[in-house]
């Protein structure tokens, strides 16, 4: 009897590792939100296959009616590597492009980069009175029929450290 456990344990384990989801899958799941979860979740499951330099926090999909609205977290600090403005705009870009190719019926996708704010100890930061932790720096807004963004904010104070320099400036 334990020989013939030991034989099946090898291909018992392979089907649980097989079985088990992938990073993406578990990224997707996780950080998926919006009154249509399927559609944010299918778009996480194709953004996240790829390790992009700004982390993508969370990734939003509403839908009232017929109209669907993507929303993309990007974090704007701690990135994964050093980058050059153009190369996150690059990446914002490419998110954009990910996210309407994997929800087709998606009209808009909006994608917000935020900064932590220090507040000071025992601030309410729930609720009513709240004080924000958080502010956007970058903001871009494409329609399906105009996917290079129309709509774009950057805090240019944030930039200024935010990206790596060449040759002295900001690019």
């Amino acid at each position: 009897m334990l020989k013939a456990i030991k034989r099946l344990l090898p291909p018992l384990a392979f089907l649980l590792i097989a079985a088990s989801p992938s990073v993406a899958d578990l990224d997707a799941h996780s950080r998926a939100a919006g009154n249509r979860i399927d559609v944010a979740m299918a778009v996480g499951e194709r953004i996240f296959t790829t390790k992009w330099p700004a982390q993508v926090l969370q990734i939003e999909a509403n839908q009232m009616a017929s109209h669907l609205v993507l929303g993309l977290h990007v974090s704007g600090v701690k990135f994964h590597r050093p980058m050059t403005k153009a190369q996150f705009e690059d990446e914002i870009r490419a998110l954009v492009a990910q996210s309407f190719a994997a929800a087709p019926s998606a009209e808009e996708v909006d994608v917000w980069t935020t900064v932590p704010i220090s507040v000071g100890k025992g601030v309410v930061v729930s609720g009513d009175l709240a004080k924000p932790t958080t502010r956007t720096v970058y903001t871009y807004s494409a329609e399906r029929s105009a996917p290079a963004g129309a709509n774009i904010f950057i805090d240019e104070e944030w930039a200024v450290d935010a990206f790596e320099k060449v040759s002295g400036k900001v690019p």
